[in-house]
């Protein structure tokens, strides 16, 4: 920062009455900050407001999970009081266990559904596609060349045209 955005700053901070308040730091070096609430020079009742200055200051550098879920949820105000570093580091071990501990049961469970697999399944069994089941003659013979009839249903023949080489002959 240039030495006029800290002058600026410092004048802002003296009007407006806005003094920060450091209410702690991360195991990644992230500082979080309280702004109680208060009257600003027109009278007017400014909220409270709460902010975190990111350990890397460079905006392409920021990544999803630079900021624990504890401070997140402070930040975003579902919680009420700020985390203790103890709490994020036993939160963060528990997280550890539970990824550990998932990746195993994901390996027994692979191991035990490929053994029970081979065991249960039946051995494919060879099957013989004759049409479709939406053909008139599904299950029975194929049509044959000579039309047939027998009472009140008729099948015409399968026909084909010649082609036209043929028929000029």
């Amino acid at each position: 920062m240039g030495w006029s955005q800290n002058l600026f700053r410092g004048l802002w901070g003296a009007l407006s009455k806005e003094t920060k308040v450091h209410v702690g730091t991360d195991p990644l070096g992230n500082k979080y900050y309280y702004v109680p609430e208060y009257k600003n020079w027109r009278g007017q009742i400014i909220r409270e407001k709460r902010s975190v200055e990111a350990a890397n200051k460079k905006e392409i550098d920021y990544e999803v999970g630079n900021i624990p879920p504890e401070w997140e949820a402070w930040i975003r105000r579902t919680r009420k009081t700020p985390p203790t570093m103890e709490e994020v580091l036993a939160n963060e071990n528990y997280r550890e266990e539970i990824k550990i501990k998932s990746e195993d049961l994901y390996e027994k469970e692979k191991l035990i559904s490929k053994e029970t697999n081979e065991e249960l399944l039946a051995p494919p069994v060879q099957t013989q596609i004759r049409g479709h089941a939406s053909a008139p003659y599904f299950g029975k013979e194929e049509p044959s060349v000579a039309p047939t009839s027998t009472g009140k249903t008729f099948q015409p023949g399968s026909w084909m045209p010649q082609d036209r080489k043929s028929h000029n002959q």
